[in-house]
């Protein structure tokens, strides 16, 4: 494992038909739309459990105990429960419990199919290497990783999450720290992501 002791977290929704990939619903059904989440989720957590970058967590939005999370392989060791009334609440609290016990921390989503470890490494090797904080820029305007080696509450307030103003709003609360940004990639959140992502042929 290259980084021991730092900490990827993997935020998740409880797969519930109608209540995920909520925008690719007119496209494909809600049923559809859930099970894609499924298997982007499940993609997610197996890449990088594979790739042994650094230990993996699991963070759930919901404490309803779901069959779909006990099935996955490898399994989680312990699920861990978001906290907060929006996104960047339940960012807040998880970025600063685990920063508690691991030197640094790496947080992706579970809809970025071409997020692998390399990608989450060079994070690592920036945060490592100085930077307070590391952007995974997404192309529809807000981000499939940020990462940081300290606590810094500033980056979860203010943000219109779920809006295309995500990025811009974070870039503008790290001018006066030392900040990385890696380069853009793609999730699955819309109709016209689903051509691009049946290309890549991954289920």
């Amino acid at each position: 494992m290259k980084f021991p002791k730092a900490a990827i977290v993997q935020f998740a929704k409880r797969p519930h038909s109608g209540h995920v990939k909520t925008r690719l619903i007119p496209a494909i059904g809600a049923q559809a739309a859930c099970e894609l989440h499924q298997k982007l989720l499940a993609h997610n957590w197996q890449t990088l459990n594979a790739a042994s970058v650094a230990p993996i967590e699991l963070w759930v939005d919901s404490a309803e105990c779901s069959p779909f999370f006990n099935g996955l392989k490898p399994p989680a060791s312990q699920l861990q429960l978001q906290q907060g009334a929006d996104l960047g609440q339940r960012m807040a609290y998880a970025v600063q419990q685990v920063l508690g016990r691991s030197e640094a921390v790496v947080l992706v989503g579970s809809d970025c199919p071409l997020l692998d470890g390399d990608y989450v490494a060079a994070a690592f090797q920036s945060l490592y290497g100085g930077a307070d904080v590391v952007l995974g820029p997404a192309e529809d305007g807000g981000y499939v990783l940020i990462g940081m080696r300290r606590y810094l509450p500033q980056l979860f307030t203010d943000i219109s999450w779920g809006s295309d103003q995500v990025l811009q709003q974070t870039r503008a609360k790290l001018t006066v720290l030392n900040w990385h940004e890696l380069a853009p990639l793609w999730d699955v959140d819309r109709p016209g992501d689903l051509a691009r992502l049946y290309e890549l042929a991954l289920f």
